[in-house]
């Protein structure tokens, strides 16, 4: 007789960039955030970190410019972007399929979590435009944790809130900083390309498998785990 025990996998989510469309947003809202401290820098260098907490990248800049790495200004960076994002708010939406997505696991009785860099500040945007209450739903912010990516402690909190073990999870990220944190903490980690980065980078930082979108990733859902 086989046996048909199997693992039933956990998925454990990005926000920016996976969920919703909003990389290019918090790429602006830095922006204006580095402009008000004097602080000329391309987008395309700010588009590189994004997915790191808002620390971690404003430390990095900051370090690659030779400029002064004060708390207080690094905070008034993080106040400063936090209210130039909320001013996009009204141009955040859900990428394709990102609803249908948390639906169908949620109907297929497969535990989800969301874990972002992100502080609730500006979370709070981008889950209400997923139609997703953190009140009611797993969601892990960089409030609640020590470090975040590409340390892993978002989605070990996240397998926690869920019960499983991080080992049984998928993580689904948009960044090499998601994928990096998937392999510290021994999950296996799925890439989108909604984010800006390529298949090529994605994988060299340990995706087992990329694809296009929430949609796309919908579509071939049972090749990574998810069953009915």
């Amino acid at each position: 007789m086989a046996n048909s025990t199997r693992i039933q996998p956990a998925f454990l989510f990005d926000l920016d960039g996976t969920l919703v469309d909003s990389v290019y947003q918090h790429v602006l809202a830095w922006k204006e955030a580095l402009d008000a401290e004097g602080i000329k820098l391309s987008v395309w260098r700010i588009h590189r970190k994004i997915g790191m907490s808002g620390g971690l990248f404003t430390n990095q800049l900051l370090r690659e410019t030779g400029l002064d790495i004060s708390e207080e200004r690094v905070e008034r960076l993080r106040k400063n972007h936090a209210a130039a994002y909320r001013r996009y708010g009204s141009s955040i939406h859900p990428l394709p399929g990102a609803r249908e997505l948390l639906d169908w696991l949620t109907q297929a009785g497969i535990p989800w979590a969301i874990a972002t860099s992100g502080r609730m500040e500006t979370a709070a945007v981008n889950l209400a435009a997923l139609g997703v209450d953190p009140d009611r739903s797993p969601v892990v912010t960089r409030d609640q944790v020590k470090y975040a990516k590409p340390d892993p402690d978002l989605f070990l909190a996240a397998a926690e809130r869920l019960g499983v073990a991080i080992e049984t999870a998928i993580v689904v990220g948009d960044s090499i900083w998601d994928m990096l944190a998937a392999v510290r903490c021994k999950a296996l980690g799925v890439g989108l390309l909604s984010g800006g980065y390529g298949t090529d980078e994605l994988q060299d930082a340990g995706a087992i498998r990329v694809y296009d979108d929430p949609l796309d990733l919908l579509q071939h859902i049972d090749e990574v785990g998810g069953r009915r």
